[in-house]
């Protein structure tokens, strides 16, 4: 059986996974729950790890390293934000160590921007990027999908400058909050449904603002009888139009874009920068927290891996 090497650990607000991986980075044994920083106060993050870590087997003396929203103001003990230009193989150096347990535990930064009019803060995917940076992207634009997407612009293997996009949370409350539920109901949105693709391309044009036509999704089912899956897939491809629109001064002309997730959201995104003449690159988002988390443990540990080399 291969030695343990370290564990790693994304802790997001919703949910935490944690890996044992040997010194080659192969996963030794995985676990995944639901107590994410959200559910959590700091005095418990202590114990909800090494119950994980226990029940995984773990060495006693094994050390871990933590991404995501355990470093947050509101989380286990925060862990400052470097600031843009950041260097992703440097992100190690302001990592901070974990209080309440007896095992060396370090939690990485997130990274801000301080531009006037345009600050912005992540907190972990900037270990997914460390991930793409250690598999050779170093000069890429990447986008990650979300309830709050990211655009991030990385430049020899530093994150430029980045925007964080709420097309996902605009689109949860115009379809549940706004009038347009009457017309969407339990519809969801669909790359394949024609309405998709038509309203990307509206939102396109030179001539677009989002504001003025939101309210054709809610007119279309009255006067055309457009059904809940049509006025969702509009709905989407509006509001992807528009930030894909915002976007256009970052993708120049043969510009691919890297996609990081997976699911139906993802694909949603890959349909309208296709449409919008963008090639793209899908890449495995998981994957990538896990090498960026290992990167950076052989930064944070080399006494650990110096140890158990064969």
């Amino acid at each position: 059986m291969s030695m343990q090497a370290v564990a790693l650990v994304d802790w997001g607000t919703s949910n935490l996974r944690v890996w044992l991986v040997d010194a080659a980075a192969n996963v030794l044994a995985e676990r995944q729950s639901p107590e994410g920083m959200g559910t959590l106060s700091p005095d418990r993050f202590a114990g909800v790890l090494e119950s994980h870590l226990a029940a995984l087997g773990a060495d006693r003396d094994l050390p871990a390293v933590v991404a995501g929203m355990a470093g947050a103001r509101a989380g286990w003990i925060e862990a400052p934000y470097a600031d843009t230009p950041a260097g992703l193989t440097d992100l190690y150096l302001k990592a901070v160590s974990a209080p309440g347990i007896d095992r060396d535990v370090r939690i990485l930064p997130g990274v801000c921007q301080r531009i006037s009019g345009a600050e912005d803060v992540m907190r972990g995917e900037e270990t997914q990027l460390l991930g793409a940076a250690a598999s050779g992207l170093s000069d890429a634009l990447f986008c990650l999908p979300g309830t709050h997407s990211k655009w991030v612009s990385l430049e020899g293997g530093r994150i430029s400058r980045f925007s964080t996009v709420m097309t996902g949370e605009l689109f949860q409350l115009i379809s549940r909050q706004s009038i347009l539920r009457l017309s969407i109901g339990e519809g969801r949105a669909a790359v394949s449904h024609p309405a998709f693709g038509q309203a990307v391309e509206e939102a396109l044009a030179g001539d677009f603002g989002l504001t003025a036509r939101l309210f054709s999704v809610r007119a279309q089912s009255l006067l055309s009888g457009a059904d809940e899956a049509s006025a969702a897939s509009r709905l989407s491809g509006l509001l992807l139009g528009a930030e894909i629109a915002a976007m256009r001064p970052r993708l120049g002309e043969g510009q691919r874009v890297q996609l990081i997730g997976s699911g139906a959201l993802t694909e949603l995104y890959a349909a309208a920068l296709t449409l919008a003449g963008v090639q793209t690159v899908s890449l495995d988002g998981g994957e990538l927290v896990r090498k960026g988390l290992f990167s950076a443990a052989q930064a944070l540990f080399p006494h650990r891996f110096a140890e158990i080399a064969p």
